[in-house]
């Protein structure tokens, strides 16, 4: 598409798929077009507002008629905040979709057979499914329609989530569906109290202001973890304020700061002071205990963490006497739960301070035959290393959205390891993978499970079983 089709107008187009992002696609004049808070069936006369080369975004300008699939959003900011795109959309609609879009990269990119893919799991739950969110303050706050910001009575400070596109506006959040209580109370509690009390919100582009982003997580165990970052040291605001949080909320477990004066927002190379309580709580599933710190990554929607581990433990098929390779083994997760069905568990991880709670997690629980490494994994998962440490029966990898590099799935055809169970958040990165492991392995069973409900993304579960030369 040339420029001159920017802010073209488009009469009766019919939405005819969706898009990774969530955009509805359609077609007009031969222009592909990706059209916010639009689903496949709708038919709308839309507005371009960007132009590339070959397609377009576009809004939707009038609904002519809604898609079978449509639903009223519950969420009073959906629209607005960059989370929960799909809340428009039917529940149903969207396992159809999401479904789709594994079937799709499977086939295009990894030129996989899919005909035996298993119908997507469902989450148990669509709503407060998650158990960690992160707030960011900002004196920038994004206004709505109908707000001046000559109006010099506004309150532009703002607790909430980042504007999709926009780094320096924040959306001031007055109720979150993702994540139960106490986070809301929570976060508006401490809205109001850092208002009223006249504490200064950060700046991004000036680096200037006191506060800067608030952390909870809960747990299954109900134990619940809440960390203020600051900006700057002033030893009084920080006492004021987490004397208010702990007086308030006394189911708090673990209340913790953070003094980042970094230009950016990561808190893995923060020291983290403890005010109350323990440096960490507790999650549990299927019997094992997992000591969650600050800096701990852990699935966000646990009820679905366990059905996800569930499968890849079952597509493993283990008899107890296996040798496992778990990559990308992160707090220990996988390998901690499950070390009781094989003879050991070796986990691979970049993380260093990741592997120390892999570790931990195998100590609290008396799990015994695991052992945790650190290192960039194409360095670590050398022959030497397999050498020394056996070759596996099965490889288990669960990388990051990326995928993993070229030289791993190198060293993954090297290995010959009988199985490959492959869990995956990006099923574009994990067909490229398969694509290269395809030469060497068959693809047995596809299982894609939804943790992320009212969003487009999905997680994908692959067993990939070694080809045997006849």
């Amino acid at each position: 598409m040339n420029k001159a089709a920017k802010n073209k107008f488009f009469e009766d187009v019919t939405i005819i798929d969706i898009a990774e992002e969530g955009k509805g696609v359609g077609k007009a004049d031969d222009f592909v077009l990706f059209v916010d808070k639009a689903i496949p069936g709708d038919i709308a006369d839309v507005q371009v507002y960007r132009s590339k080369k070959n397609f377009g975004e576009a809004k939707i300008v009038q609904l002519k008629k809604p898609s079978e699939y449509r639903t009223e959003p519950f969420c009073e900011h959906f629209g607005t905040c960059g989370g929960c795109k799909w809340q428009h959309m039917t529940y149903d609609a969207q396992l159809k979709f999401k479904q789709k879009s594994v079937v799709d990269a499977l086939t295009r990119l990894g030129k996989i057979d899919v005909s035996g893919i298993s119908p997507i799991v469902p989450s148990p739950a669509d709503k407060y499914y998650r158990n960690k969110l992160e707030y960011t303050f900002s004196n920038k706050r994004w206004l709505y329609d109908g707000e001046s910001r000559e109006d010099e009575t506004l309150n532009m400070n703002a607790l909430g989530f980042h504007i999709p596109g926009r780094f320096d506006k924040i959306l001031n959040v007055n109720h979150c569906w993702l994540q139960a209580e106490p986070s809301n109370t929570l976060r508006n509690s401490i809205r109001d109290f850092v208002i009223e009390n006249g504490y200064s919100f950060y700046d991004i582009k000036g680096h200037t202001g006191s506060l800067r982003n608030l952390i909870v997580r809960t747990s299954s165990t109900g134990e619940v973890m809440v960390i203020v970052v600051f900006a700057y040291v002033d030893e009084d605001e920080v006492n004021k304020l987490m004397a208010f949080i702990d007086g308030k909320f006394p189911e708090i477990t673990s209340l913790l700061y953070i003094i980042n004066q970094k230009k950016n927002d990561t808190i893995f190379d923060q020291e983290v002071e403890v005010y109350k309580g323990e440096a960490y709580i507790h999650e549990e599933m299927n019997g094992i205990r997992f000591r969650i710190g600050p800096k701990s990554f852990y699935q966000t929607n646990s009820i679905q963490a366990l059905r996800l581990y569930e499968i890849a433990r079952d597509f493993a098929d283990f008899k107890g006497d296996e040798l496992v390779y778990d990559l990308y083994t992160g707090a220990g997760t996988i390998a901690n739960f499950i070390a009781g069905s094989v003879k050991e568990v070796v986990g691979i991880e970049y993380v260093p301070s990741a592997t120390e709670d892999a570790k931990i997690n195998s100590a609290i629980n008396n799990i015994t035959n695991t052992k945790f490494f650190a290192g960039d994994m194409k360095d670590v998962l050398a022959a030497d290393f397999v050498a020394e440490h056996g070759k596996p029966d099965v490889i288990i990898t669960d990388p990051p959205r990326a995928g993993m590099h070229a030289d791993v799935v190198e060293r993954l055809m090297e290995i010959e390891a009988p199985k490959i169970v492959y869990v995956s958040c990006n099923a574009a990165t994990q067909a490229r993978d398969m694509l290269v492991l395809k030469e060497k392995y068959d693809t047995v069973k596809i299982q894609p499970v939804d943790m992320f409900p009212h969003t487009q993304h999905v997680e994908n579960v692959v067993l990939l079983v070694l080809r045997v030369n006849e």
